[in-house]
């Protein structure tokens, strides 16, 4: 399938068999870059913290589109109303080239202004052009020889600017101008999880994580709106009680399907009939060494007002937030980062862990996240576990070939888009809502 008019073979109504096309097609994969990444959604693009001068800038992604997200130089009069933080496209207005190139130590740096190697164009932070050799030619004698002509407009030649918005220290930008705003498009049911964990703190960076995953980018999606695979696939989570299918969970989705909260609160592990028999891999004998990778701590902000039962407290020590189309921020336990799905192809995607606590943490409490952490990322206890299925699930697809189709039936199959949350995780109900979404997106009917 090359062109979009072959959308038209989603033969199966609803979203409860995915055609395995749907995961390896590059005709389609180029029509999600222009719809979803480059079109009216807002995608993450960093932590403020990242940037923290005047100057400092971040290298990060839209699809395939390179970014730079920079923090501006703002009138002292305007710092109520003006974060500061630009996010602007990494190529250069005059032959197109991505001039700002990542510094020797990582993705970060600090710069007065942008300057494209090839023939010095200048631009300010904000991504209006400042100059260029050249521009009235040169005086030789009576002569001027080149030069722009008269009517080039230094003003209508910046770099190309995008929409930002920034939620609690975390940065979002679109391309559309048609986006809708920022808070509207998160949604209420979603929001108040954000809240929970971004609202009135100031954060604090820890570290990074970085891999390359051969499967399909909406796999990664769809893996963190699967609560059916965690008690299953991860021996940690079944053993040790981190989420299990024996635990109090809710299944929370925005009113148009494409953003999720799975919610859930730790027992303390060990054999359930109903959960570990016949399970392989739950591990009874399974011991730790070392105790405190588990030194789970309690924090005052884990506990807030139900939004589904308002009056009532609530203390998860799990969620799992999924931004369509490219982010996810995960709290477990103590453990807190966000992971940026970076599009790479049909085939592959990268995907970028940013690890991170607060700024009045306790050294100790700040260890307990970093030890925590190592349960997750490229090489995690957990998350290894993640990227290798993936991968495994795009060789499947590809080894099929063109007919077949995903089974995605658990829970109904219906997509309860605008329904209550569901109060367990024996569902798959989350990721239904979202190729609801992702079909009206992709002009599927």
């Amino acid at each position: 399938m090359n062109a979009p008019q072959d959308l038209s073979r989603w033969r199966e109504p609803g979203t409860s068999r995915v055609p395995f096309w749907a995961y390896t097609d590059p005709g389609l994969y180029q029509r999600e870059l222009e719809r979803l990444f480059y079109g009216p959604h807002w995608s993450y693009v960093g932590l403020a913290i990242e940037i923290p001068n005047t100057g400092d800038y971040r290298l990060s992604w839209l699809g395939e589109r390179q970014v730079i997200m920079v923090r501006d130089r703002v009138a002292p009069k305007d710092r109520a109303t003006d974060h500061g933080i630009r996010v602007v496209e990494n190529r250069c207005a005059h032959r197109g080239v991505r001039f700002c190139q990542a510094p020797m130590d990582g993705q970060t740096g600090n710069a007065r202004s942008f300057v494209c190697p090839y023939h010095q164009w200048t631009y300010k932070l904000n991504g209006d052009l400042a100059g260029l050799p050249f521009k009235d030619g040169v005086k030789d004698g009576e002569c001027v020889n080149g030069g722009m002509p008269a009517d080039f407009d230094i003003s209508k030649n910046g770099l190309t600017k995008l929409r930002v918005a920034v939620l609690h220290g975390m940065v979002f930008a679109t391309f559309s101008e048609e986006a809708e705003p920022f808070e509207q498009y998160i949604g209420p049911q979603v929001m108040p999880w954000l809240d929970r964990i971004f609202k009135g703190r100031e954060l604090k960076l820890l570290g990074y994580n970085r891999q390359r995953i051969p499967g399909n980018w909406k796999l990664m999606m769809e893996n963190i709106k699967d609560p059916y695979h965690p008690g299953l696939l991860h021996t940690w989570f079944v053993t040790f009680g981190l989420w299990r299918a024996d635990q109090k969970s809710r299944m929370v989705m925005d009113e148009k399907g494409r953003h999720a909260v799975m919610i859930s609160r730790r027992n303390d592990g060990g054999a359930n009939k109903t959960v570990t028999e016949g399970v392989t891999s739950f591990k009874a004998d399974m011991a730790l060494n070392d105790t405190r990778l588990l030194d789970v701590v309690p924090e005052p902000w884990w506990t807030v007002d139900d939004p589904s039962n308002p009056g009532t407290p609530i203390t998860p020590t799990v969620t799992m937030i999924t931004l369509f189309p490219s982010l996810i921020v995960q709290q477990q336990v103590n453990s807190l980062s966000t992971r940026h799905i970076v599009p790479r192809g049909a085939g592959e995607f990268d995907f970028v862990w940013t690890h991170f606590g607060f700024a009045d943490d306790s050294e100790e409490m700040t260890q307990r996240r970093l030890r925590q952490a190592n349960l997750f990322g490229p090489a995690g206890f957990v998350s290894a576990d993640d990227g290798e299925v993936i991968e495994f699930s795009q060789d499947g697809f590809k080894q099929w070939g063109e007919e077949g189709a995903t089974l995605v039936e658990l829970g109904g199959r219906d997509d309860d888009v605008g329904q209550p949350p569901t109060e367990h995780m024996v569902t798959e109900t989350l990721i239904r809502s979202m190729y609801a979404y992702w079909k009206k997106a992709m002009g599927i009917q």
